[in-house]
């Protein structure tokens, strides 16, 4: 009787101390706030912390992206190792569409697996297939933040710069100016800025975005380049845009004033023609402003792939020449990017009759 005791209780002693030596492990799940505004970032940490180095656990924790009440976007994920215990953690930054309590309910599956399962795997025994796991589904603690809504889709702390030319130019010849917004917020909320000017060519470029995912939202820079083109004066209307300030907790506007742009008559045939006791380099500054004339009434007849800018790099201007279909739209974009550069082309082609590909043939060995 004593004999099968004392094994009973060597047994349970064996058990016991397996089980205090398997790996334990613990979640939490923080906030970094309780209440925010729709399209407001909201910080959010999950951590599991284990017992011990717990290496034959595997975390499969991959939480909803997009949903009809909020968007998520991983920041940070990383695996630590302090005090000889292992530590993961997930970072994320989630905005809010609209106004809810809105509740973060996540699940992690843990994925345990043995050490003979492992060896049996690396040894290649004929009846090991793969590593097998024991997986459990844990709950996570449930988040809750109280959404609002303000007047505003774009939130959080911006700064808007107008970088413009002086706002005097030529008939024809294009005035630049660039958008620049910077800040930190929801630049997601922004969108490409169209100017339906009458009588204006506008050529936009795609919108440059230098943006970090932060835990206020992405931080960095917005910025779209544009060109307008007219043969009279023209007004570039006020740009307004309603933003909610986190900062101050308040709803302010990004301002920039309307820009006039005076735009200067260009010589007409009839008055070039008048002047034939002009020097040789009084000529040369005729010629440059028939082209820019040429150049104006070519604008109002060729339909441009808006996305084009004219001030674009030599490689970009390669591949405009390469596009143009027709001589008229070459020359005017000959015009456009250096009229006294291209002067004595264009008066070849207008005596010789060149044809599209011997003039893009010429231009591109320049």
């Amino acid at each position: 009787m004593k004999k099968n005791l004392g094994r009973f209780l060597l047994l349970l002693f064996v058990v016991w101390h397996v089980e205090i030596s398997a790996s334990t492990y613990k979640w939490s799940a923080t906030a970094n706030k309780t209440s925010a505004k729709v399209n407001e970032a909201i910080y959010l940490k999950y951590v599991c912390e284990f017992s011990d180095l717990s290496e034959l656990y595997t975390i499969e924790f991959n939480p909803m992206r997009e949903s009809d009440d909020y968007s998520l976007r991983l920041l940070k994920e990383s695996e630590q190792i302090v005090d000889n215990k292992r530590v993961n953690s997930y970072e994320f930054v989630a905005f809010a569409k609209r106004s809810t309590s809105l509740r973060f309910e996540f699940n992690a599956t843990m994925k345990e697996t043995t050490q003979a399962s492992i060896d049996s795997t690396i040894l290649g025994r004929d009846n090991a297939q793969e590593v097998q796991f024991t997986s459990t589904t844990i709950q996570l603690k449930t988040l809750v933040v109280a959404i609002s809504k303000v007047e505003a889709e774009l939130v959080g702390t911006f700064t808007m710069e107008i970088q413009k030319e002086k706002p005097t130019v030529k008939a024809y010849e294009p005035f630049h100016m660039q958008i620049i917004i910077k800040g930190v917020g929801n630049f997601e909320a922004l969108k490409p800025f169209d100017f339906p000017i009458e009588g204006v060519k506008v050529f936009a470029e795609r919108v440059i975005e230098n943006l970090e995912l932060s835990k206020d939202g992405y931080s960095g820079s917005w910025s779209q380049k544009f060109a307008f083109v007219s043969e009279k004066e023209f007004t570039i209307p006020k740009i307004v845009i309603p933003y909610f300030n986190i900062e101050q907790n308040v709803l302010k506007e990004l301002e920039a004033d309307t820009i006039n742009v005076s735009v200067k008559k260009a010589f007409t045939k009839e008055e070039l023609l008048d002047k034939e006791e002009e020097t040789q380099e009084d000529f040369s500054t005729t010629i440059y402003f028939a082209l820019t004339f040429l150049a104006g009434i070519l604008v109002g007849k060729i339909k441009l792939n808006k996305r084009a800018v004219p001030h674009a790099k030599d490689t970009l201007f390669e591949q405009k020449v390469q596009n143009a279909k027709s001589v008229d739209e070459l020359l005017m974009l000959l015009a456009l990017e250096n009229s006294k550069e291209y002067s004595m082309l264009i008066s070849q082609v207008e005596s010789e009759a060149l044809s599209l590909r011997e003039i893009k043939s010429i231009i591109l060995k320049k």
